[in-house]
């Protein structure tokens, strides 16, 4: 069941969404205030998104509402150059940014990372998690201001939904936890039979692994997908399996995915460790190699595209705007 969401407008104009918590056993609400308050709310690594406000429950209720930023999905519009994603996998990685304080993600899977709106000027939300405040500040009017790139204009991404994390201290370690639990059902100490108390942070370093696994890397096999209409508010089911092809270009991260989805937990580097390794690996790719488009493998531009997608590259390149957003 999901948490019921809906947007609103604030008094001072900006446009928000606020997300029912059931306070009996959920700690997102703690977890989140913590990384909206003090020294953590202005780390340039943290990338939860921000408590704006809590609206604390009404007498009989055990609900609460918190109040965020109205986000928009990760890759919608799609992203259009190699060098973008990279900046996409270099905020995924930073979730492991003060190593001080040990805190587990253990809820990135395709269907959290990812969120399909109807369109722009009726954004109905009913689910978000890992998502970007893209391109600009929508207006009051929710319309979709003109738009730009994020190479030309950066921006920053956020994982919500905290519900399933925990904060643990390092004098309490191991950090062991009972499976199962997140939406990646296919973590593999989870499949194992009477699967005993495992790492939640080897967990976590798997799960980003095969969020990029899934979209990027590998084939991946879509199953029962469902969807659902935020205009006429139903879900429906397509019972059918079917294959998304993965991108082309990304070979380079294939070594680093498929250590992070180990499936001996051991065997998996911590994120620390992700973080130093994906720095070195973008220092190898070449400008050409970062402003190239994002294309399923088997697919390619048309002429007009082609013009298009690179008279705009050389000219980002010409204007000093760097290949990696961010950089």
């Amino acid at each position: 069941m999901y948490a019921r969401i809906v947007d609103g407008i604030r008094a001072d104009g900006s446009l928000v969404v606020l997300k029912e918590i059931k306070l009996h056993s959920d700690q997102e609400i703690p977890i989140g205030k913590l990384f909206s308050s003090g020294t953590l709310a202005k780390h340039p690594k943290n990338h939860c998104v921000p408590f704006m406000d809590v609206i604390e429950p009404s007498e009989g209720s055990g609900s609460a509402f918190v109040v965020m930023p109205y986000l928009l999905d990760t890759d919608n519009p799609p992203f259009e150059t190699i060098g973008e994603v990279v900046a996409y996998f270099k905020q995924i990685f930073e979730l492991a940014f003060d190593s001080s304080l040990l805190w587990t993600v253990n809820k990135l899977t395709f269907a959290n990372l990812f969120l399909g709106l109807s369109d722009y000027s009726r954004p109905s939300v009913n689910r978000l998690s890992l998502l970007p405040n893209l391109f600009s500040e929508l207006s009051t009017t929710k319309t979709l201001p003109q738009r730009t790139s994020r190479t030309r204009k950066p921006v920053r991404y956020y994982i919500i939904d905290f519900g399933l994390s925990r904060v643990c201290r390092p004098e309490d370690a191991p950090h062991l936890r009972q499976p199962p639990w997140g939406g990646d059902k296919s973590v593999p100490e989870f499949l194992l039979p009477d699967a005993k108390a495992c790492d939640p942070f080897a967990v976590g370093v798997y799960c980003i692994g095969n969020s990029i696994r899934t979209h990027y890397t590998d084939v991946r096999l879509l199953k029962n997908l469902v969807f659902y209409d935020v205009i006429d508010k139903e879900t429906t089911t397509q019972g059918w399996d079917g294959f998304a092809k993965r991108k082309q270009g990304f070979e380079f991260m294939k070594e680093l995915v498929d250590d992070m989805t180990n499936p001996d937990p051991q065997k998996r580097p911590p994120m620390t460790d992700v973080v130093s390794r994906f720095e070195e690996i973008s220092k190898g790719l070449d400008d050409k190699k970062l402003r190239s488009p994002v294309l399923d493998v088997g697919d390619k531009l048309g002429t007009f595209e082609k013009i298009v997608h690179w008279t705009t590259q050389w000219t980002n390149k010409l204007r000093s705007i760097p290949a990696i957003p961010g950089a």
